[in-house]
């Protein structure tokens, strides 16, 4: 993921986007893309968003993930660990059903 990410930074670098890059500019922006990920389900089965659309889908999934990863890089939030903590937490708030 460093390496997407430093690709990413150079990307907007080039082409001086680098002033709304603030923590708070960049979360608005998750959420927009996010969003915009949503329309395309909008009406639709999973299954005709997806036979529809499916590269619009995996555009703004790409959207979604390359805020997510400009957010953590400015953070300094490793994902990978950061998503197995909360798997952990999550186990232990959501244990296992007794059978």
């Amino acid at each position: 993921m460093k390496e997407l990410t430093e690709e990413i930074l150079e990307f907007n670098k080039k082409r001086g986007w680098v002033r709304n890059t603030d923590a708070r500019s960049l979360a608005i922006s998750i959420s927009l893309e996010a969003s915009e990920l949503l329309e395309h389900f909008q009406w639709r089965t999973p299954e005709e968003a997806i036979a529809n659309d499916k590269q619009g889908i995996e555009e703004e999934a790409a959207d979604v993930l390359i805020y997510l990863l400009q957010l953590a890089n400015l953070l300094d939030i490793d994902l990978k660990e950061a998503a197995k903590k909360k798997i952990k937490k999550n186990a232990i708030k959501y244990p296992l059903p007794n059978k």
